[in-house]
């Protein structure tokens, strides 16, 4: 009987792939399905470009949602989920919907189209296979829980140098630093006054309020930041029909993504130190929105809003396991791990979205080539 124990635990490894496989069967056949239809209608312009948008669209939002949405996910549980669609929506559609008038037909506030008409990201003639299948590797990495940037995932296929990739890279990884020694400091300065206010579970109905109010201007400046991760797939200027299917499509990727309360990837932000807490979460979505917003108006650069993001958890959840008086390493520990996690997740998505850039575009693959052999003479 012994044996046959020690059998099955040196076999489990092969077992829990079995299990993967059986329980993701549904997802692993659409994506298949995904990549098989990318193969047949690559040669075939506008019906690969609707099909990358239809990827990206919802890969986009799906994976995005512990950033801008997972908070106020999280934090109203108990409310019907199309309440909370039908507020997020309407954002969404005047958000959009303002920039699409005001910028000629361009709904990404010129993170995608520059004032004199030029682009650091082209809209191609012709679709490569790695340009459609990149929304699919975002699918991927969001059911494995990895909240990777989308916007390095999916822009970077479509980025005419490396340089239009270095400067999203520079400006989200001082983004992230920022982040991080902000909400470190916010959270670590006034931990004690937070944690007294916070120990009452009663709450005035203001929070509520001010939390909605945060959430809601969280989400319209992230939509200014990440709509050209799915727009950067349609022309630069939209008509009014693909502005209505823009606009129509990820209304209703929304909805789906409320109904499923975030879907996996939410448990990274679930696992967090009581984000369920209205307040906290008001805090840490204030932190945000105020660098989203600093961060957008100082260039039109795009930017990885996922970094911006995991530095004020990473900071706060330092910070809050240093500030605590409890004795012993084990929540220093636990949030190291989990702050080491977040980060390696990102990282892996960056070197995923220059293999995907590389492969789409032979002049960044000459001149990565060239870098690595220039690092080796």
């Amino acid at each position: 009987m012994a044996k046959k124990f020690r059998r099955i635990e040196r076999n489990r490894p092969y077992l829990n792939v079995l299990d993967f496989l059986i329980q993701e069967k549904t997802f692993l056949a659409i994506i298949l399905s995904g990549f098989v239809l990318a193969a047949i209608l690559i040669d075939y312009g506008r019906a690969a470009m609707w099909l990358g948008f239809a990827f990206a669209a919802y890969a986009t939002v799906a994976n995005d949602s512990i950033q801008s949405l997972g908070t106020f996910i999280e934090s109203n549980k108990l409310r019907q989920w199309w309440v909370l669609w039908l507020f997020i929506g309407t954002i969404f559609l005047i958000t959009v919907t303002f920039s699409w008038f005001y910028f000629d037909g361009d709904v990404t506030y010129q993170r995608l189209l520059n004032p004199d008409g030029s682009s650091n990201y082209p809209h191609p003639e012709n679709f490569s296979f790695f340009q459609i299948i990149a929304p699919l590797v975002l699918l991927i990495l969001t059911r494995m829980r990895m909240p990777v940037s989308t916007t390095f995932l999916l822009l970077s296929v479509f980025s005419a140098s490396s340089s239009g990739i270095t400067s999203m890279v520079l400006k989200s990884i001082s983004g992230y630093a920022l982040a991080f020694v902000l909400s470190f400091v916010v959270w670590y300065a006034g931990y004690n006054l937070i944690k007294k206010y916070y120990k009452s579970r009663s709450m005035h109905v203001g929070w509520t309020v001010t939390q909605w109010i945060v959430s809601g201007t969280l989400w319209a400046v992230w939509v200014m930041q990440d709509g050209a991760n799915v727009a950067v797939f349609l022309p630069r200027q939209q008509t009014a029909f693909q502005f209505i299917i823009f606009a129509g499509t990820i209304f209703l990727g929304l909805g789906l993504l409320f109904y499923l309360r975030g879907d996996k990837i939410q448990r990274v932000v679930s696992e967090k130190v009581r984000i369920s807490d209205v307040r906290a979460a008001t805090l840490i979505d204030l932190t945000y929105v105020i660098l989203l917003i600093y961060k957008l108006f100082i260039s039109t650069v795009p930017m990885s809003t996922t970094w911006i993001f995991l530095g004020i958890i990473g900071g706060r959840e330092i910070a809050v396991s240093l500030a605590r008086k409890k004795k012993g390493r084990k929540h220093k520990k636990k949030a190291g791990r989990m702050i080491f996690r977040d980060f390696s997740y990102a990282m892996i998505g960056l070197v995923i979205s220059v293999a995907l850039a590389s492969g789409a575009n032979p002049a960044i693959r000459e001149e990565i080539i060239r870098f690595f052999m220039s690092m080796f003479e």
